[in-house]
Protein backbone atom coordinates (compact mmCIF):
# COMPACT_ATOMS: atom_id res chain seq x y z
CA UNK A 1 0.00 0.00 0.00
CA UNK A 2 1.11 3.63 -0.53
CA UNK A 3 -0.32 5.96 1.42
CA UNK A 4 0.41 9.78 0.34
CA UNK A 5 -0.59 12.61 3.15
CA UNK A 6 -0.13 16.31 2.86
CA UNK A 7 2.22 16.52 0.22
CA UNK A 8 3.78 19.76 -0.79
CA UNK A 9 6.37 20.81 -3.09
CA UNK A 10 7.80 24.47 -4.34
CA UNK A 11 10.68 25.09 -6.37
CA UNK A 12 12.40 28.10 -7.13
CA UNK A 13 10.57 29.16 -3.90
CA UNK A 14 7.51 30.44 -5.81
CA UNK A 15 6.53 27.51 -7.74
CA UNK A 16 3.91 25.49 -5.60
CA UNK A 17 3.46 22.55 -7.81
CA UNK A 18 2.28 20.35 -5.30
CA UNK A 19 -0.44 22.12 -2.66
CA UNK A 20 -1.37 19.02 0.06
CA UNK A 21 -1.84 15.66 -2.24
CA UNK A 22 -3.66 13.18 -0.07
CA UNK A 23 -4.07 9.92 -2.03
CA UNK A 24 -3.70 6.16 -1.11
CA UNK A 25 -3.47 3.24 -3.35
CA UNK A 26 -4.37 -0.31 -2.28
CA UNK A 27 -2.12 -3.34 -2.75
CA UNK A 28 -2.78 -4.98 -5.75
CA UNK A 29 -4.79 -1.99 -7.79
CA UNK A 30 -4.27 0.30 -10.86
CA UNK A 31 -4.79 3.61 -10.48
CA UNK A 32 -4.61 6.34 -12.70
CA UNK A 33 -3.12 10.05 -12.21
CA UNK A 34 -4.48 11.79 -14.60
CA UNK A 35 -4.61 16.10 -14.84
CA UNK A 36 -3.62 19.20 -17.15
CA UNK A 37 0.22 19.02 -18.51
CA UNK A 38 2.07 20.91 -15.45
CA UNK A 39 -0.12 20.08 -12.58
CA UNK A 40 2.58 18.00 -11.01
CA UNK A 41 2.01 14.14 -11.87
CA UNK A 42 5.18 13.31 -12.53
CA UNK A 43 6.42 15.25 -9.49
CA UNK A 44 4.17 12.87 -7.57
CA UNK A 45 5.56 9.92 -8.90
CA UNK A 46 9.71 11.05 -8.18
CA UNK A 47 8.20 11.59 -4.50
CA UNK A 48 6.89 8.00 -4.29
CA UNK A 49 10.06 6.45 -4.91
CA UNK A 50 12.17 9.15 -3.05
CA UNK A 51 13.73 11.85 -6.53
CA UNK A 52 12.33 14.36 -4.84
CA UNK A 53 12.43 15.11 -1.05
CA UNK A 54 8.89 16.96 0.03
CA UNK A 55 8.85 19.95 1.85
CA UNK A 56 5.72 18.98 3.58
CA UNK A 57 4.25 16.09 4.23
CA UNK A 58 5.39 12.01 3.78
CA UNK A 59 4.65 9.45 1.49
CA UNK A 60 4.79 5.73 3.13
CA UNK A 61 5.49 2.45 1.45
CA UNK A 62 4.16 -0.53 3.06
CA UNK A 63 4.45 1.37 6.56
CA UNK A 64 7.82 2.82 5.88
CA UNK A 65 8.30 6.39 5.47
CA UNK A 66 10.15 6.47 2.16
CA UNK A 67 11.47 10.21 2.98
CA UNK A 68 12.51 9.00 6.41
CA UNK A 69 14.80 6.16 4.63
CA UNK A 70 18.50 6.06 5.40
CA UNK A 71 20.33 5.85 1.57
CA UNK A 72 21.08 1.65 1.57
CA UNK A 73 16.94 1.56 3.04
CA UNK A 74 15.86 3.63 0.43
CA UNK A 75 17.87 2.03 -2.88
CA UNK A 76 16.36 -1.58 -1.55
CA UNK A 77 12.79 0.14 -1.70
CA UNK A 78 13.69 1.32 -5.00
CA UNK A 79 14.12 -2.15 -6.37
CA UNK A 80 10.96 -3.13 -5.49
CA UNK A 81 9.80 -0.31 -8.47
CA UNK A 82 9.91 -0.49 -11.99
CA UNK A 83 9.36 2.20 -13.76
CA UNK A 84 8.34 2.93 -17.45
CA UNK A 85 9.80 6.45 -18.28
CA UNK A 86 7.66 8.85 -20.66
CA UNK A 87 10.33 8.38 -23.49
CA UNK A 88 11.05 4.85 -22.91
CA UNK A 89 14.69 6.16 -21.44
CA UNK A 90 16.99 3.88 -23.22
CA UNK A 91 20.60 4.07 -23.52
CA UNK A 92 21.67 4.59 -26.69
CA UNK A 93 24.73 3.28 -26.57
CA UNK A 94 23.66 0.04 -25.22
CA UNK A 95 22.31 -2.92 -26.51
CA UNK A 96 18.80 -3.88 -25.86
CA UNK A 97 20.07 -6.65 -23.42
CA UNK A 98 22.43 -4.42 -21.60
CA UNK A 99 19.44 -1.92 -21.01
CA UNK A 100 17.25 -4.65 -19.72
CA UNK A 101 19.73 -6.11 -17.50
CA UNK A 102 21.08 -2.99 -16.38
CA UNK A 103 18.91 -2.92 -13.04
CA UNK A 104 19.62 -6.50 -12.44
CA UNK A 105 24.06 -6.18 -12.88
CA UNK A 106 23.66 -2.90 -10.79
CA UNK A 107 21.41 -4.32 -7.79
CA UNK A 108 21.79 -8.20 -7.92
CA UNK A 109 24.65 -10.74 -7.95
CA UNK A 110 24.17 -13.14 -10.95
CA UNK A 111 26.15 -14.75 -13.60
CA UNK A 112 25.20 -14.19 -17.52
CA UNK A 113 23.21 -17.33 -18.21
CA UNK A 114 21.13 -16.12 -15.50
CA UNK A 115 21.20 -12.75 -17.03
CA UNK A 116 20.20 -13.56 -20.40
CA UNK A 117 17.75 -15.78 -19.09
CA UNK A 118 15.75 -13.07 -17.52
CA UNK A 119 16.63 -10.79 -20.50
CA UNK A 120 14.73 -13.25 -23.05
CA UNK A 121 11.88 -14.22 -20.81
CA UNK A 122 10.69 -10.33 -20.22
CA UNK A 123 11.45 -9.60 -23.79
CA UNK A 124 9.08 -12.80 -24.86
CA UNK A 125 6.32 -11.36 -22.09
CA UNK A 126 6.52 -8.06 -24.27
CA UNK A 127 6.04 -9.51 -27.23
CA UNK A 128 9.79 -9.10 -28.45
CA UNK A 129 11.86 -11.77 -28.50
CA UNK A 130 15.26 -12.32 -30.46
CA UNK A 131 16.01 -9.01 -30.41
CA UNK A 132 18.78 -8.65 -27.41
CA UNK A 133 21.88 -7.55 -29.72
CA UNK A 134 19.56 -4.82 -31.52
CA UNK A 135 20.33 -0.91 -30.32
CA UNK A 136 17.51 1.38 -29.98
CA UNK A 137 18.28 3.43 -32.51
CA UNK A 138 17.40 0.23 -34.78
CA UNK A 139 13.50 0.16 -32.87
CA UNK A 140 10.19 2.22 -33.57
CA UNK A 141 9.00 4.14 -30.80
CA UNK A 142 6.77 1.31 -29.76
CA UNK A 143 8.79 -0.97 -29.98
CA UNK A 144 11.53 1.48 -27.75
CA UNK A 145 8.27 1.27 -25.15
CA UNK A 146 7.88 -2.25 -25.03
CA UNK A 147 11.93 -2.65 -24.24
CA UNK A 148 11.25 -0.11 -21.71
CA UNK A 149 8.17 -1.79 -19.93
CA UNK A 150 10.51 -5.23 -20.16
CA UNK A 151 13.69 -3.21 -18.15
CA UNK A 152 10.77 -2.14 -15.84
CA UNK A 153 9.85 -5.83 -15.19
CA UNK A 154 13.07 -7.39 -15.41
CA UNK A 155 13.17 -7.42 -11.21
CA UNK A 156 10.10 -8.63 -10.81
CA UNK A 157 8.44 -5.88 -8.75
CA UNK A 158 6.07 -5.14 -6.88
CA UNK A 159 5.32 -1.58 -7.76
CA UNK A 160 4.97 -0.26 -11.27
CA UNK A 161 4.76 3.23 -12.74
CA UNK A 162 3.91 3.97 -16.06
CA UNK A 163 4.70 8.28 -16.96
CA UNK A 164 2.50 8.89 -20.17
CA UNK A 165 3.05 5.07 -21.55
CA UNK A 166 1.38 5.34 -24.61
CA UNK A 167 2.50 9.40 -25.54
CA UNK A 168 3.78 9.07 -29.10
CA UNK A 169 2.41 6.23 -29.95
CA UNK A 170 -0.27 5.47 -32.72
CA UNK A 171 -3.48 4.65 -31.81
CA UNK A 172 -2.70 0.58 -32.89
CA UNK A 173 0.23 0.81 -30.60
CA UNK A 174 -1.44 2.47 -28.12
CA UNK A 175 -4.09 -0.13 -28.09
CA UNK A 176 -1.24 -2.70 -27.69
CA UNK A 177 0.54 -0.86 -25.11
CA UNK A 178 -2.49 -0.86 -23.03
CA UNK A 179 -2.88 -4.81 -23.18
CA UNK A 180 -0.03 -5.40 -22.03
CA UNK A 181 0.23 -3.32 -19.20
CA UNK A 182 -3.54 -4.89 -18.50
CA UNK A 183 -1.97 -8.55 -18.93
CA UNK A 184 1.21 -7.75 -16.50
CA UNK A 185 -0.74 -6.37 -13.76
CA UNK A 186 -3.12 -9.27 -13.50
CA UNK A 187 -0.41 -11.87 -14.14
CA UNK A 188 2.17 -10.02 -11.25
CA UNK A 189 -0.58 -8.60 -9.13
CA UNK A 190 1.47 -5.89 -9.05
CA UNK A 191 0.44 -2.46 -7.86
CA UNK A 192 0.57 0.12 -10.59
CA UNK A 193 0.14 3.76 -11.18
CA UNK A 194 0.08 4.75 -14.79
CA UNK A 195 0.44 8.58 -15.42
CA UNK A 196 -1.43 9.66 -18.37
CA UNK A 197 -3.68 12.05 -19.87
CA UNK A 198 -5.12 9.66 -22.68
CA UNK A 199 -8.20 8.63 -21.33
CA UNK A 200 -8.32 5.47 -23.21
CA UNK A 201 -6.16 4.07 -21.13
CA UNK A 202 -7.93 5.30 -18.78
CA UNK A 203 -11.19 3.14 -19.01
CA UNK A 204 -9.76 0.31 -20.30
CA UNK A 205 -6.88 -0.78 -17.87
CA UNK A 206 -7.31 1.28 -14.37
CA UNK A 207 -9.16 0.61 -11.78
CA UNK A 208 -9.92 4.13 -9.76
CA UNK A 209 -8.71 7.52 -11.29
CA UNK A 210 -7.48 10.31 -9.10
CA UNK A 211 -7.24 13.39 -10.90
CA UNK A 212 -4.93 16.39 -9.85
CA UNK A 213 -6.31 19.87 -10.11
CA UNK A 214 -4.29 23.06 -8.83
CA UNK A 215 -1.74 20.85 -6.58
CA UNK A 216 -4.42 18.64 -5.10
CA UNK A 217 -6.21 15.60 -5.70
CA UNK A 218 -9.61 17.09 -7.28
CA UNK A 219 -11.41 13.66 -7.52
CA UNK A 220 -10.48 10.22 -6.81
CA UNK A 221 -13.41 7.32 -8.18
CA UNK A 222 -13.69 4.67 -10.79
CA UNK A 223 -13.46 5.52 -14.25
CA UNK A 224 -16.97 5.27 -14.70
CA UNK A 225 -17.95 7.55 -12.25
CA UNK A 226 -15.15 9.96 -14.20
CA UNK A 227 -16.77 9.70 -17.45
CA UNK A 228 -20.17 10.24 -16.30
CA UNK A 229 -19.43 13.08 -13.83
CA UNK A 230 -21.23 16.93 -14.75
CA UNK A 231 -18.68 18.52 -12.53
CA UNK A 232 -17.62 21.32 -15.18
CA UNK A 233 -13.58 21.01 -14.14
CA UNK A 234 -13.72 17.43 -14.88
CA UNK A 235 -15.53 17.52 -17.91
CA UNK A 236 -13.84 20.32 -19.11
CA UNK A 237 -10.61 17.93 -18.56
CA UNK A 238 -12.56 15.02 -21.41
CA UNK A 239 -13.31 17.67 -23.59
CA UNK A 240 -9.94 18.09 -23.92
CA UNK A 241 -8.18 14.53 -23.56
CA UNK A 242 -11.12 12.07 -23.83
CA UNK A 243 -11.62 12.02 -27.86
CA UNK A 244 -7.70 12.33 -28.95
CA UNK A 245 -7.32 8.52 -29.63
CA UNK A 246 -10.06 8.83 -31.34
CA UNK A 247 -9.51 11.57 -33.08
CA UNK A 248 -6.36 10.01 -34.94
CA UNK A 249 -8.28 6.92 -35.24
CA UNK A 250 -10.43 9.19 -37.37
CA UNK A 251 -7.70 10.56 -39.35
CA UNK A 252 -6.13 7.34 -40.32
CA UNK A 253 -9.53 6.05 -41.64
CA UNK A 254 -9.94 9.53 -44.00
CA UNK A 255 -6.15 9.06 -45.02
Amino acid sequence: MIEIRNLHKSFNGDLHVLRGVDLTIETGETIAIVGQSGCGKSVLLKHVIGLLTPDEGEVTVDGKNVHALKEDDLYALRGRFGFLFQGAALFDSMTVRENIALGLVENHSLDEDALRRIVAEKLAVVGLPGIENKKPSELSGGMRKRVGLARALATDPDYLLYDEPTTGLDPVMSDQIDALIAKITEQLNATSIVVTHDMFSVYNIVHRVAMMHEGRIYFAGTPEAFQSSDDPVIRDFIRRFGTERSAQRGMEVRG
